[in-house]
């Protein structure tokens, strides 16, 4: 499967929360449950016309967004090495929006559901394949971890992303164990997802500095 298919893919889950929205219209309340709490509780709502077209119109624009950043990346060949993992995390992602988005749909026709557990499951996939891109991703200025010290060093891009493909994979699974925490599951994610950050940045600046104290640092023949 080429790019084009696989952004058309992508593209297919954005016209299928559309109709979505279409569809259910007829039967929906004025207003719809959009917000719920760690409890699974519902304590917002949106108007109708929002509720159902906010997140087809996103996706739409983020499709967009992810479409044109290969071009518009001045290190756009390197995203061409582990362009197959990136149309991929595309279509995860697109297909993550029309779960949630048929979740809220569902939610609001009346069937009974944890909306909390479903967010937190299909974020999990989301970030384990997030790992994936993470882990094959090649020296850009959009996609992965992107720090001043990863962006001037292939040899601290590698290394880590090789970490953070592992970190982002560990929080994946942390946020499926975390469903069986109850009004507990989000910091299942929300902690493992801020201590990631944290370590990759930090490791970023620690591992240039070894680099560059050994006189590596710039050595893009290691990479």
């Amino acid at each position: 499967m080429n790019t084009h298919r696989r952004f058309g893919l992508a593209a297919g889950f954005v016209v299928l929360a559309a109709l979505l929205s279409l569809l259910a219209a007829p039967s929906l309340p004025a207003r719809l449950v959009t917000n719920w709490n760690t409890a699974g509780e519902p304590n917002g709502t949106l108007p109708k016309s929002l509720a159902l077209w906010l997140v087809p119109a996103m996706t739409a624009g983020l499709l967009v967004v992810f479409a044109s950043i290969p071009r518009i990346d001045p290190l756009g060949e390197n995203i061409a090495a582990f362009r197959p993992y990136y149309d991929w995390f595309v279509v995860v992602f697109t297909g993550y929006m029309l779960v949630v988005h048929a979740g809220v749909v569902a939610f609001n026709l009346g069937y009974e559901f944890d909306f909390t557990a479903l967010v937190l499951a299909g974020s999990a996939g989301l970030l384990y394949y997030a790992g994936v891109v993470v882990a094959n991703a090649e020296r850009n200025w959009f996609v992965g971890i992107r720090t001043p010290w990863t962006l001037s060093s292939d040899e601290v891009w590698r290394r880590t992303h090789a970490l953070g493909g592992r970190l982002f994979k560990l929080t994946a699974i942390a946020t499926l164990v975390g469903l069986l925490f109850g009004d507990y599951a989000l910091y299942f994610l929300v902690v493992p997802a801020v201590l990631t950050a944290a370590v990759t940045v930090v490791y970023s600046y620690y591992l240039y500095e070894r680099l560059e104290q050994g006189g590596g640092a710039s050595s893009d023949s290691e990479a």
